[in-house]
């Protein structure tokens, strides 16, 4: 492709969401109007490492003094890299800033080397953080130590077994960035990721890394392999260890991380299965896992002690589908807020949040099955009903982020305090007098 002195136009929204796509950007980008405008980010055009550590900046610096002008390296279709100077200024609508615009123009004289931003080594660990989702991990972190906590508080093997409960946490984590990972290559190359241009990066819409150039396809499947080939191998060590059960567990758990997104099963798709399996995954498998693991024996009031945060974790994904809607259906990823649509599903996620908290009372207070410390989940209750309160109003917005957001700390402050709960059930029936 011939090089162009032309300037590149380029507007968006304040998400990078593009906008107006000018006929200089074409020429320099190799990408046509259609394919672009309304359906593309701005990010598309840097390298990944260059997104992670300079765009923010770069885009916060032009709000605040009026513009930024920096040396950057851009990418065009057919992937070629090319050095060029971009000045970034704020566009503004009835004196409110709506957006920004990009004027590029290339340095033919320049190698991409000479143009190319530092990147610094935070930035690229924190690339495998985004690789791996990793900042979700807690969604098995919390069930592992609530699962650990309960087989603590109700003295069901002495001395706790400390390196058990290291390598079953670990083979957790593992199996957890297996399914993230497998998880964003199937929705890649099913198109759900490319046909979705409404998520709310980071909280919804996969990590995006393929599309961000951080990692190729084949690259990302590695990583999920490799990540599965560890679990198991920890996995096998417990089995030793522990029984039979541990086997059972992980092949349940290694074929939901597989199949939720990948064909033929596509678990995920399926109107309500994928719920139904992320909820049972990171609630009472995850729960009742960890105490065969440590115990070499299972009753099914293990799994009962798990299902409140299963509930929270549904909720997490629940919440997630709405920004995504229109790309799943469209790519034929039926989960239960398509089928019920934003509207009906805002009070699905009400009900999650009644169940998970409803169920942790009853089982506490009415039937006795947990100790009074399991209470402390309803720490999370605030966050719970302020989550409600946004979805049930701005379910159609872009202002849903903040019951996203609150969700996801919602599920990690209910869960800890659970887990902190149990493991000091004694201590707090004691302080109390009862």
């Amino acid at each position: 492709m011939a090089k162009s002195l032309e300037k590149s136009v380029i507007t968006c929204d304040m998400e990078g969401r593009i906008e107006t796509f000018g006929d200089g950007s074409e020429q320099m980008f190799g990408y046509t109007k259609d394919e672009i405008v309304g359906k593309k980010r701005v990010s598309l055009f840097s390298p990944g490492q260059v997104v992670l550590e300079h765009v923010p900046t770069w885009l916060a610096n032009a709000s605040t003094s009026g513009e930024h002008v920096a040396r950057t390296v851009f990418v065009r279709k057919d992937g070629t890299p090319f050095a060029a100077e971009i000045r970034v200024t704020p566009t503004y609508k009835d004196g409110v800033q709506v957006g920004f615009c990009g004027v590029t123009e290339e340095l033919p004289q320049m190698e991409p080397r000479e143009a190319m931003p530092a990147i610094s080594v935070m930035t690229k660990i924190f690339t495998w953080l985004v690789i791996t989702r990793a900042p979700f991990l807690t969604a098995v972190i919390v069930p592992i130590l609530i699962g650990a906590a309960w087989v603590a508080t109700r003295a069901l093997v002495s001395p706790f077994p400390t390196a058990k409960f290291l390598t079953a946490l670990f083979a957790g984590i593992f199996l957890h960035v297996a399914a993230n990972t497998f998880n964003d290559y199937f929705d890649w190359t099913s198109g759900t990721d490319e046909a979705n241009n409404d998520y709310f990066l980071p909280y919804s819409g996969g990590s995006r890394s393929v599309e961000l150039g951080l990692v190729t396809e084949r690259q990302l499947f590695i990583v999920a392999s490799m990540s599965l080939l560890i679990s198991a191998v920890l996995g096998a060590v417990l089995f030793v260890q522990s029984g039979t059960g541990v086997l059972v567990f992980g092949l349940v758990g290694a074929f939901f991380a597989y199949f939720y997104t990948a064909p033929p099963l596509r678990l995920a798709a399926r109107r309500g299965l994928g719920e139904l399996v992320v909820g049972l995954s990171f609630g009472p498998l995850a729960v009742a896992g960890t105490v065969y693991a440590l115990t070499s024996s299972v009753a099914l009031t293990d799994f009962l002690v798990g299902v409140p945060i299963g509930l929270l974790t549904i909720a997490i994904l629940w919440i997630n589908q709405f920004p995504d809607l229109e790309a799943d259906e469209a790519s034929g990823k039926i989960n239960l807020v398509v089928v019920l649509g934003r509207k009906n599903a805002r009070w699905g996620y009400v009900l999650l949040m009644v169940a998970a908290f409803g169920l942790a009372l009853y089982w506490t207070l009415v039937s006795g099955l947990f100790p009074l410390g399991a209470l402390l989940i309803l720490g999370g209750a605030p966050l719970a009903i302020r989550a409600s309160q946004v979805i049930l109003k701005d379910y159609a917005e872009r202002s849903l982020v903040r019951a996203n957001v609150a969700t996801i700390k919602l599920h990690a402050i209910a869960g800890f305090l659970m887990a902190a709960g149990l493991y000091w059930s004694g201590s707090i029936t004691q302080l109390l007098g009862l």
